[in-house]
């Protein structure tokens, strides 16, 4: 029976939930999903959770605040000016409370996430954090697969 080393490819079911225990991902009613280790795909607590597992294994972990995504980063929170905003997209964009924009990276090659907190007259403040960041999560699997 293979157990996960690094660099692993997985067939498992996973499931995370929020500090609420509602789903945030959960693959047990569908298809399982297929993963590497060490790609990205998982966070690097999760992973380590899942290291020297055996095939088969069916487990729950509590991760502590921050620990899956990182603390709240309070620089992560900041105020962008319209003008910059029309420039990038669409000038007659409404922005409010709750919006996730996506932002293109300094190399155009791919984007990224903000959440609108705030909207003064000529700027919107966004927050850069990951949505989970600074709280608890579960982390549930089952290990169909290990290669």
């Amino acid at each position: 029976m293979n157990s996960v080393l690094a660099g692993s490819f997985l067939t498992l079911h996973y499931r995370l939930a929020g500090p609420d225990g509602a789903d945030i991902i959960n693959t047990f009613a569908d298809k399982a999903a297929t993963l590497s280790l060490g790609t990205g795909e998982l966070a690097p607590a999760m992973e380590s959770r899942l290291m020297g597992l055996p095939e088969g294994t069916r487990a729950t972990f509590e991760l502590a605040a921050g620990e899956a995504f990182g603390a709240r980063n309070p620089e992560l929170l900041q105020r962008v000016k319209r003008a910059m905003l029309d420039e990038l997209g669409d000038p007659d964009e409404p922005y409010h409370p709750g919006d996730v924009v996506q932002f293109p990276t300094p190399d155009g090659r791919g984007a990224y996430a903000g959440v609108v907190r705030e909207v003064g007259d000529d700027w919107v403040a966004f927050d850069f954090n990951h949505p989970l960041a600074g709280q608890p999560v579960t982390f549930e699997v089952h290990l169909i697969g290990v290669l």
